[in-house]
């Protein structure tokens, strides 16, 4: 192609971009109307909360949280993202797109629950619902279904998701202050000193800290080197709700939140160009975050059909004894059910609860399904999430069918995943992080690496046992 036929086709990708903007705003002056294609419940949170929330403030504004999760975001909104990239950092196209949706880079979905609505909103997807999640920090602008440029992967259900992060949050509280332990511990001693990564009987390695206050974190075992756990996506990758959130409504919808993609990072209030400001308001995401946290743990769910008890009461032993509950833990103890949001570890681009003047408080006590929550001697929480919130490697030199990935993400290699949490897992086949198993026998099967020892327990196992530990798995369930 010559310089004249490059000049023309560019001119032309700016002319349809401008056609778009102008289109966008003809819209907007009949936005108001009871009947326009908009999404009405953007703004119904006119500021942030703060503060303990009572029942009723947290119920109106979970409801809201639902209406935004629910909606069909359209371009009266500010779906599409012309001129960025679905990458988590503030990223330019090198050329203005000019469709709105596209099936690999994004915008790849109407709404959250176009994907997460099994089996109801909130909840995971079928392998149709896949979506391509590039590495992020990169100027990554992929149009191929190739694997070195995005990892497919299946939708995580929701359920429970407050509980998780903040077991992840206390987690992450213990281990930060097992280094400050070491660092004190060696300075006063003149030693080197040399402790256990441990948090809620989950190990993480070691960590040692030299008198001159350095600290050697090489003998670190599925967790970060900030020792902040972050417990959501397949990898491990996510801290909050809030930034999984930011960066869904970004990749999946074209819908940017101000507080990453507005003037205070970017300087500009319209950084995707696609002529619509102020598309996602940091009252906005803190409603989505509020109704997420909010969702009820999943449940165990015993079926009435003759033999199901027997046989799930076999196959809970046999979870134990074939060595399935070293990754998968039945239950992590909970101290407190206080869910704050913005939240303490997240970083630029996702507000923290040191750029509030206050954090929302909701208690998730307060909600009726938390009251049957399990409890130990001490008064604490038992989340029965079957999971340890801890990375692990999942292939080995027989079994590599996990490590089909070809990018690291976050630097986290390609064979390595976080333990999935099993709670709900009879509700949301097909199962992989590429929902490409469609039996759980296939799945554990595919376990090598950390899970090896496990997985050939079960192969080694009868026919009578490996069923009877498909019926305990499978009254695992989200009851919405």
């Amino acid at each position: 192609m010559n310089h004249r036929a490059q000049r023309t086709r560019w001119s032309c990708r700016i002319a349809a971009v401008a056609v778009l903007q102008v289109g966008l705003a003809a819209a907007a002056v009949a936005a108001d109307e009871p009947w326009a294609e908009r999404t009405r419940a953007l703004g119904a949170t006119e500021t942030m909360p703060s503060g303990p929330l009572s029942k009723d403030q947290l119920e109106v504004l979970t409801n809201t949280g639902k209406d935004l999760f629910e909606a069909h975001f359209t371009t009266l909104d500010g779906v599409g993202r012309p001129e960025a990239t679905q990458a988590i950092d503030p990223t330019r196209r090198r050329h203005p797109r000019e469709q709105v949706f596209f099936r690999t880079a994004g915008p790849d979905a109407g709404s959250c629950a176009a994907c997460h609505n099994q089996p109801a909103t909130g909840g995971s997807g079928d392998f149709v619902a896949n979506v391509f999640a590039s590495e992020g920090f990169e100027s990554a602008d992929f149009d191929s279904l190739d694997p070195q440029f995005s990892s497919e992967r299946g939708t995580n259900h929701l359920f429970g998701a407050g509980l998780v992060e903040l077991l992840a949050r206390e987690m992450s509280d213990e281990l930060q202050s097992i280094r400050t332990r070491a660092l004190s511990e060696a300075r006063s001693s003149g030693t080197t000193v040399r402790l256990p990564l441990e948090a809620k009987g989950v190990d993480f390695g070691h960590v040692s800290a030299d008198p001159d206050g350095s600290v050697n974190l090489d003998e670190l075992d599925g967790i970060d080197t900030d020792l902040v756990i972050r417990p959501f996506t397949q990898k491990g990758v996510m801290t909050s709700l809030r930034q999984f959130t930011i960066n869904a409504l970004n990749h999946h919808h074209g819908m940017q939140a101000d507080e990453r993609f507005g003037p205070r990072w970017t300087g500009s209030d319209d950084f995707d160009g696609d002529g619509k400001s102020a598309e996602i308001s940091s009252a906005d995401v803190s409603a989505l975050v509020a109704w997420q946290a909010t969702l009820p743990a999943p449940v165990q769910l015993i079926p009435a059909a003759s033999g199901w008890a027997e046989a799930a009461a076999q196959g809970e032993t046999s979870f134990s004894d074939f060595g399935c509950t070293s990754c998968h833990r039945p239950a992590l103890p909970l101290e407190t059910l206080s869910f704050t949001d913005p939240g303490p570890f997240d970083q630029a681009g996702t507000l923290n609860d040191g750029q509030v003047s206050a954090s929302a408080i909701y208690d998730i006590a307060l909600l009726d399904w938390a009251k049957s929550l399990p409890r130990d001697e001490d008064g604490r929480v038992l989340v029965p999430l079957f999971g340890d919130l801890k990375r692990h490697m999942m292939t080995d030199n027989q079994i590599d069918v996990l490590g089909n990935e070809l990018l690291s993400q976050r630097f986290v290699d390609r064979n390595i995943f976080m333990t999935a949490e099993l709670w709900g897992v009879g509700s949301t086949q097909p199962y992989g992080h590429r929902n490409d198993f469609t039996t759980l026998d296939e799945i554990i099967l595919a376990h090598g690496g950390n899970g090896r020892e496990a997985r050939d327990a079960y192969a080694a196992a009868s026919e009578s046992e490996k069923s009877a530990l498909i019926a305990f798995l499978k009254t695992l369930v989200i009851v919405p």
